[in-house]
């Protein structure tokens, strides 16, 4: 696009959208990329930090216990307390089961117990809290709760306008340039500017995915509440005036019915009545895909929780769908490590532009105090 074709005015407009949008969003971005780095290889570091206890040696071919006798026996474990969720470790025989007082129970007081499906050993548990959970929790809301988390995924709104503004600007700029020139022989200013523009032309289409998707995820709470709401409470609707049910049916057959009405897939967790991924009136069994293009592609099996009889399969709307990808997609857990080293060398790059961008607003600021001071004296 020749640098005529957009006026002086179009420029002066879009450069002011670019330079307060991104002084906005800088350091809370700054903030997200050098807490995202680690957690990209979360799992990891977590097997480093904590690494997993080895399972007892059996014959390859040992059955394994019915998940009835599994729940039974982590319901055991915590007298008095209800199921949440049981979920399934695809890499080993084992299913991890979650507990609480209530299904609305706050977080702190839930449970989780990992047993082996051969022989119903509960698994030594992984140290409660830190340093991971830590950055987790700073990454995703600011300790702050869903405030934070909205706050967090306005932030993404301006990063993005920042990068389309900046991607409008850029174009003009370069046209008396070559493409990726680094005027090395001008000042340092100048060498700043052209690296800012390299390195925020190549990470452009990263940093947009990972923008957006981290806004996407920012609202996973509000999300899946109108997904209650709408799809859950449909299905719900037969059984109005009746009071919350409790699991009376069996775990085995709730997902035998699931992979039954849905062949080809394999079960990722079951939801029990009154948690966020279920309604109050049934199982919920998540399937997922066998092969790694579809495995983050969830579809839930409604089990009737008194009856144990099939009450739908309800596949997820556009909307869950997409905060279901972008999770995953967000910290680069589609391609093994791999895909996961990319996704740290184009976190570091933005650091060094959004780093940049920063320093280029600071310099004139800091020459000008220079000059007012000089006068002065």
């Amino acid at each position: 696009m020749p640098r005529k074709a957009i006026s002086t005015g179009s420029i002066r407009a879009w450069a002011f959208v670019h330079k307060w949008t991104s002084l906005v969003c800088t350091a809370f971005l700054l903030m997200l990329c050098v807490t995202g780095l680690p957690l990209i290889f979360h799992e990891e570091i977590d097997g480093w930090l904590h690494e997993r206890p080895p399972l007892t040696a059996l014959p390859e071919g040992t059955p394994l216990l019915s998940l009835d006798a599994l729940l039974a026996r982590a319901l055991a474990a915590h007298p008095g307390e209800v199921p949440l969720y049981l979920s399934f470790d695809t890499d080993r025989p084992v299913v991890n089961v979650t507990t609480a007082p209530q299904p609305d129970s706050a977080g702190s007081a839930m449970h989780f117990l990992s047993l082996d499906r051969r022989t119903g050993e509960i698994l030594p548990a992984p140290p409660a809290g830190g340093i991971m959970d830590l950055l987790l929790q700073l990454h995703t809301d600011m300790f702050l709760g869903l405030p934070g988390m909205l706050f967090l995924g306005a932030m993404g709104l301006l990063f993005a306008l920042a990068i389309v503004s900046g991607v409008v600007l850029y174009v003009p700029f370069m046209a008396r340039l070559p493409f990726g020139a680094l005027r090395r022989e001008k000042r340092a200013r100048v060498r700043w500017v052209d690296t800012h523009n390299l390195l925020g032309i190549t990470t452009l289409m990263w940093a947009l995915v990972v923008g957006l998707t981290g806004t996407i995820n920012t609202l996973a709470g509000p999300v899946t509440d109108y997904w209650k709401a709408d799809r859950l409470a449909a299905l719900s609707a037969p059984y109005a005036g009746e009071r919350p049910a409790r699991a009376e049916t069996s775990v085995d057959g709730a997902v035998g019915l699931a992979l039954a009405a849905a062949p080809g897939m394999r079960p990722q967790f079951v939801a029990f009545p009154g948690v966020a991924y279920s309604s109050n009136h049934h199982l919920a069994v998540f399937l997922q895909g066998a092969t790694p293009r579809t495995e983050k592609l969830l579809t839930p099996v409604l089990i009737d929780a008194r009856t144990g009889r099939l009450a739908a399969v309800a596949p997820m709307p556009w909307y869950m769908q997409a905060l279901l990808l972008s999770q995953p997609l967000h910290f680069g857990d589609y391609g093994g490590l791999p895909m996961k080293l990319i996704w740290a060398l184009l976190d570091l790059l933005t650091i060094v532009v959004l780093a940049s961008g920063l320093y280029l607003w600071l310099a004139p600021a800091g020459r000008r105090n220079a000059r007012r001071k000089g006068k002065a004296a």
